[in-house]
């Protein structure tokens, strides 16, 4: 697939994360007539990547992870803290892995052996019980931690601003020349086929603009299902979150506390800098939003899972069993602060694969066209570095082993266990309190 530095590249979904992660490395490696498409500026309101933060290192990828995930975590979390473009923005504070469940401690405990048989038990460091909890992040003292918690201490991560992150590469895309189409001249309305229907040769827009390129990297993060045919590969589900407003005494008190996170309650990390703000994030299967719509090149409508942007719809806010969620997160780490109102409740989406490796391929039908999705919930912390696999499948030197492990595989199962697991995802239409208006919703990007 190598093409010339010269070749038109239009990426979809460009303002989002895999999208200017992408536009980054090809800008760096020279790559001159380079065009993101967005319905949004970046950072684009769409993106799951546009949050005041996002934990570093978590589930299966990171320093806390070994083999290709571990690989990189690593190079990601190097990039974060030296590369100029994301170091202001990665805050090294460690965190925690934890679990009170019999089956996922021997998962972790799995993972902490792997790495320490890689040679690299220098980053972690196994925790058991209350007072070792505690003496990780003696935050947690008052709380109900429990001699049943145990997991992993990963002393590399932490959490990105991830808001502001996405700014920074934006910022630099424009130093470098990169150009954009942003609202309706940037959004995805179909591909543009060669007179054979075999080559993708650009992209319409919904105000009927044509783009011509060389190359279309499609990366429309949780839009993507709904946008192009991908032969049922990826599911588009909603994570919640919510603040509480800490008073700046409370905030000082909680600064450079490390993330904490328990697979049966959810996470929470330091408060963001200068506005007081504590982000908590309950555990669960997430939503679907399963309406009909019509992917490229589809001529009937399927039902499926389809984002409901908040950024169009700014009153939705999130079932109310998720506040009790997270008021249990609160209550069990947090008490001093049970019963402080749970402010700026939203949904964030991201696309799903059953085994929770990316989509990272050529298309299997239409040559010229590149697919970079299915996020399945780690992307962000790999910001830095998973734009550079595109530009090494781009260029050929993709290694053969990452190329198998992201492959076009529709009917592939979870044979190795790395997906999410657990219960199917509950749908909005099932969960009360998070819709206060009466629109109707149109899925674009």
């Amino acid at each position: 697939m190598p093409i010339p530095k010269d070749s038109r590249i239009l990426i979809v979904g460009g303002a989002g994360t895999i999208g200017s992660s992408t536009a980054l490395h090809l800008a760096r490696r020279g790559y001159a007539d380079i065009r993101l498409l967005d319905k949004f500026e970046t950072p684009s309101a769409n993106s799951a990547g546009n949050d005041i933060n996002k934990v570093s290192l978590k589930v299966i990828a990171g320093n806390d992870s070994a083999g290709i995930w571990g690989e990189l975590g690593s190079e990601a979390w190097e990039m974060w803290t030296t590369d100029p473009t994301f170091k202001p923005h990665a805050h090294e504070v460690g965190r925690l892995d934890l679990t009170s469940e019999p089956t996922r401690e021997a998962r972790l405990r799995a993972r902490y052996e792997a790495i320490v048989a890689e040679g690299r038990g220098g980053l972690v460091e196994w925790v058991g019980g209350r007072d070792a909890v505690i003496a990780k992040a003696p935050h947690l003292a008052h709380s109900r931690v429990d001699n049943t918690w145990r997991g992993l201490w990963v002393k590399r991560g932490g959490w990105v601003a991830a808001r502001d992150a996405l700014n920074s590469v934006g910022l630099e895309l424009r130093r470098r020349g990169v150009k954009s189409s942003f609202g309706s001249a940037g959004t995805f309305a179909s591909l543009v086929l060669s007179p054979d229907g075999q080559r993708c040769v650009g992209v319409k827009a919904a105000d009927g603009t044509e783009w011509l390129g060389d190359l279309v990297v499609f990366a429309a993060g949780a839009w993507s299902p709904s946008l192009l045919d991908l032969e049922g590969q990826c599911v588009s589900k909603a994570w919640v979150y919510a603040h509480i407003q800490l008073t700046p005494d409370e905030a000082k008190e909680l600064q450079h506390i490390p993330t904490v996170y328990h697979n049966q309650l959810g996470f929470y990390m330091e408060p963001q800098p200068g506005t007081g703000l504590i982000k908590l994030v309950n555990e669960f299967a997430g939503y679907t939003h399963k309406i009909p719509c019509r992917p490229f090149p589809l001529e009937h409508d399927v039902v499926m899972s389809v984002p409901r942007s908040h950024a169009e719809n700014p009153t939705d806010t999130f079932p109310d069993e998720c506040a009790e969620a997270i008021e249990r997160l609160v209550e069990t780490c947090l008490p001093h602060l049970s019963g402080r109102p749970l402010i700026n409740r939203a949904m964030c989406w991201c696309t799903d694969t059953v085994d929770s490796q990316w989509l990272l391929c050529e298309h299997p039908r239409y040559s010229g066209l590149v697919v970079a999705t299915g996020d399945s919930g780690q992307t962000f912390k790999m910001f830095p570095v998973v734009g550079k696999q595109v530009a090494d499948l781009i260029e050929g030197k993709l290694p053969d082993e990452r190329k198998r492990l992201w492959q076009w595989r529709p009917g592939r199962s979870d044979e190795n266990g790395t997906g999410r697991g657990g219960p199917q995802p509950k749908d909005l239409q099932q969960a009360r309190g998070w819709r206060h208006d009466g629109g109707v919703f149109r899925a674009s990007l």
